[in-house]
């Protein structure tokens, strides 16, 4: 007995021995680092934001001038890091009046070490023409210069000055770099929704699932003969909300073999990086708010992990990279002698002072509301066509601007010719120069009324479509069925009074181009229940919405950011009605069914009767069933058993 529990004890002091030998192996293993360790910067839609802006917290955000110097202080924690960008570089500042001629972003984000880049639909606003020129300036340049990668957007082979661009600086569909004892297959791409907000671009698109499974396969044939491991990335300009839907989102389900995607255009910020299969999808938002940070390190046996994901503020607590300072001084007396002289303007120049903020960028359009800011550029289209056409100017009934073309905004303080460029700094004229001219157009009161519904319709689910207007006024219920929301609709004469639309007559409508372009999606985008069809002053269509350019005496083209600088630098002191809004578009929600259910049009009159027809089927159910519950219960009731 004894014996037996001697040996018992024996065997578990041995077994205590070798457990507690082991310890130390499996704690060496668990803290053994990584075989591999890849460190991606990343920033997207970065739009000429070389400077600074102010913030709705009476700080400041983004700026190049920052942004270098985080990007050297994460290099020097990570010195194999990739620094990649996903497009949308350009167009958003005065810094893009030099674009053709100088390419000042490819040569700030080669200062800056940027490694890759890919071309977004914002390269295209000065049309095939200007983006060969800006290429062609930045290899003049000698300037250090990023990679351009684009494998499914590309010139037509007609388009012998475009190739001949390209292939000079050497844009390709990928590029593979060694960084790190790391193989890295890199391909850029443009999404379907990009390709539509570049309706000047002159380029052939290639559907985005088909390029990049070619793409794919061939960056996997390359890095094939290389004993590195390797991690094929795709710069895309097609974005997600970071909920699982967009474009990207359906790219990485579509799409084996890509392990990151940098999810540029929809301006999206991700705290956590999305995980769609094997693929992982990150975005930092826009105007260099935020500068992306991800760390993937390698097991063993090849599996990869999240090891750090950051978004790092670009804010006033950053110091500015005295080279980037340098260069962006460089640029601004090339600004005003190229572009702002003909306006007779500079480039800080105060055109005009506000006691009082308009609504954050960050914040503008997140409600469906009037907005002081879109009120503001409304008016500013009246009096810049007042003032151009002089004695010959014809009313405008209805100046409008939809948010998706609103870049900026006014803090409290001194507005300066900067600023006012910022906030309408999008595309070109007719005349290939910076800025989107004011287009007149006429349509009919019915057609006034569907664009006031695409407002109110619309904006819920894409809210670059919500429009603020100088001329009208309507009202819109959200409870009432989709593309029925408008409860009344008016116009605003100059005296401020009211009158009802006539449906038939033609109302002068002033505009910017790219809007007035986009009129014409309304009718597909609402499956033909809303129509907006813009004519000439005598009914005729317009085919080709240049023809109807605004232009000073001069002969050049009213834009619309001089149009906002110009009626703002009229003012001196922006008016204190500014300060809120003024009844423009005013929303009332209501339940009575008198509101919900008035002036239905086709699609609400099918909806409704669809859901009578189902409110009747769900009756008739539950009636069914009620009635055989009773007749079983009276069955059972009656039931006796035979006894016989």
């Amino acid at each position: 007995m004894r014996h037996s529990m001697w040996n018992r004890l024996s065997a578990l002091c041995l077994a205590l021995c070798l457990l507690a030998a082991g310890l130390p192996l499996t704690a060496s293993a668990a803290s053994t680092s990584p075989v591999y360790e890849s460190t991606i910067l990343f920033t997207h839609d970065t739009h000429d934001h070389f400077l600074p802006m102010p913030d709705e917290e009476g700080g400041e955000y983004g700026g190049y001038t920052r942004l270098a110097t985080l990007l050297k202080q994460e290099r020097e924690a990570h010195p194999d890091a990739l620094t990649l960008d996903a497009g949308d570089f350009s167009m958003g500042s005065l810094f893009q009046t030099i674009y053709a001629t100088h390419a000042p972003e490819l040569q700030a984000l080669g200062a800056m070490g940027y490694d890759v880049t890919t071309l977004g639909n914002h390269e295209f606003d000065y049309r095939a023409q200007g983006l060969a020129d800006m290429l062609n300036a930045a290899v003049d340049s000698g300037s250090p210069l990023p990679a351009i990668v684009q494998a499914n957007y590309k010139p037509p082979e007609s388009d012998t000055a475009s190739w001949e661009a390209w292939e000079r600086y050497g844009i390709q569909d990928y590029i593979i770099l060694e960084r790190g004892g790391i193989s890295y297959g890199i391909f850029g791409l443009m999404g379907e929704e990009a390709d539509s907000n570049a309706p000047m671009s002159g380029m052939e698109f290639e559907p985005t699932v088909e390029a990049a499974q070619r793409t794919v396969a061939a960056i996997q044939a390359e890095l094939e003969q290389s004993s590195n491991p390797s991690l094929i990335i795709c710069l895309s300009h097609s974005g997600t909300d970071g909920k699982g839907k967009g474009e990207d989102y359906e790219l990485a389900k579509a799409v084996d073999g890509i392990d990151l995607i940098i999810s540029g255009h929809t301006h999206t910020v991700l705290e956590e990086p999305l995980q769609v299969g094997d693929t992982l999808i990150v975005s930092a938002g826009e105007y260099t708010s935020y500068l992306g940070s991800l760390t993937l390190s390698w097991s063993e046996d090849g599996q990869k992990a999240i090891q750090d994901y950051r978004l790092i503020p670009v804010d006033e607590t950053v110091a500015a990279d005295p080279g980037m300072e340098q260069l962006t001084n460089r640029f601004q007396p090339l600004m005003e002698s190229e572009y702002l002289a003909q306006y007779g303007l500079k480039f800080d120049q105060v055109l005009a002072t506000t006691e009082f903020a308009f609504t954050p960028i960050s914040q503008f359009a997140a409600e469906q509301r009037e907005d002081t800011l879109g009120n503001l550029i409304a008016d500013s289209y009246i009096y810049a066509v007042q003032q151009a056409e002089g004695e010959n100017y014809v009313p405008v009934d209805f100046a409008v601007v939809a948010s998706g073309v609103i870049r900026g905004s006014f803090a409290a303080g001194e507005i300066t010719t900067s600023d006012a460029f910022n906030v309408s700094s999008l595309g070109s004229g007719a005349d290939g120069t910076p800025g989107y001219p004011l287009i007149s157009v006429w349509i009919t009161g019915k057609e006034l009324e569907d664009a006031f519904e695409v407002d109110a319709s619309v904006t819920p689910i894409m809210s670059a479509a919500q429009l603020y207007g100088s001329g009208m006024t309507w009202t819109w219920n959200p409870h009432r069925i989709i593309f029925n929301k408008v409860n009344s609709c008016a116009q605003v004469l100059p005296d401020g009074t009211t009158v009802p639309l006539e449906n038939d007559k033609l109302y002068r409508v002033v505009t910017g181009l790219y809007s007035g372009q986009m009129l014409g999606t309304v009718n597909s985008q609402s499956f033909g229940i809303l129509t907006i069809t813009p004519k000439d002053a005598n009914g005729n269509v317009i085919t080709n919405f240049e023809d109807h350019i605004i232009y000073n005496p001069d002969g050049s083209e009213v834009k619309e950011w001089y149009a906002l600088a110009s009626y703002l630098q009229s003012m001196g002191t922006v008016d204190a009605r500014y300060s809120a809004p003024e009844g423009r578009k005013v929303e009332e929600r209501s339940w009575n069914p008198i509101s919900l259910l008035k002036g239905l049009n086709l699609i609400g009159g099918i909806a409704l009767a669809v859901l009578l027809v189902v409110i009747l089927l769900v009756v008739l159910l539950i009636y069914r069933i009620v009635t055989r519950k009773r007749r079983r219960g009276s069955w059972r009731s009656g039931y006796r058993p035979y006894r016989g």
